[in-house]
């Protein structure tokens, strides 16, 4: 195989990764499910949300939903709501959950951070994992985003990088970038966690300000 045969595949590889499509998204998604640091890093980020039973939450970007069941296991008595843009993730999020959606208790619509605004709902809690990367104008996006949450409400921007090469280094420089933008959109009480897998996963909590 050539180096540019092989530069193709890995760029195919990685666009499943991004917008999941076909035989080649839906094993995508099934690696996303399987692997164990995907399962930890997204219990672990649902667990800082501390999601209560009447939290109507919205997930940007939920995969294979893992996320989202972690979730709809604490909003008992909530709404949790979800946006991607592939639809072959919607099927299998639909599926990982469908108890909980034929309950209406979970809703899974088609599309990106830049359809926020379509939402009729206000939340109190809202997770993005290893997605905020892909939002076109995250800040205009992270504005809208805050304007669809309750005051006092809960974010959690959720980043591992994928990068070869990726160090703790890039974890830290990724974390703090993400909260020089939360707080510019005019977020508060904006702080960092890290969870040490390989490289480090870093979740910037925020919150919108209270009235």
């Amino acid at each position: 195989m050539t180096m540019r045969a092989k530069e193709r595949l890995l760029a195919a590889v990685v666009s499943q990764f991004h917008r999941p499509h076909g035989l080649g998204g839906r094993l995508a998604g099934w690696e996303m499910t399987l692997r164990p640091s995907n399962r930890r890093r997204n219990r672990w980020a649902v667990a800082l949300l501390e999601v209560q039973p009447h939290d109507c939450v919205l997930e940007v970007g939920f995969g294979p939903g893992l996320a989202i069941h972690e979730l709809a296991r604490r909003a008992t008595d909530g709404l949790v709501m979800g946006i991607d843009h592939s639809e072959v993730m919607i099927r299998q999020a639909t599926w990982r959950n469908r108890g909980a959606v034929r309950q209406g208790r979970v809703e899974l619509r088609l599309g990106s951070a830049a359809d926020l605004g379509e939402f009729s709902a206000t939340f109190n809690k809202v997770l993005s994992v290893n997605n905020f990367g892909m939002w076109p104008d995250p800040q205009a996006r992270l504005k809208e985003l805050l304007g669809a949450m309750r005051p006092g409400g809960r974010a959690a921007i959720v980043s591992q990088p994928r990068s070869p090469g990726a160090t703790a280094a890039t974890t830290d420089r990724i974390g703090r970038e993400t909260a020089e933008r939360l707080e510019e959109a005019g977020f508060t009480n904006v702080r960092r966690e890290t969870l040490p897998l390989r490289p480090p996963v870093v979740c910037v909590l925020a919150e919108a300000p209270q009235e």
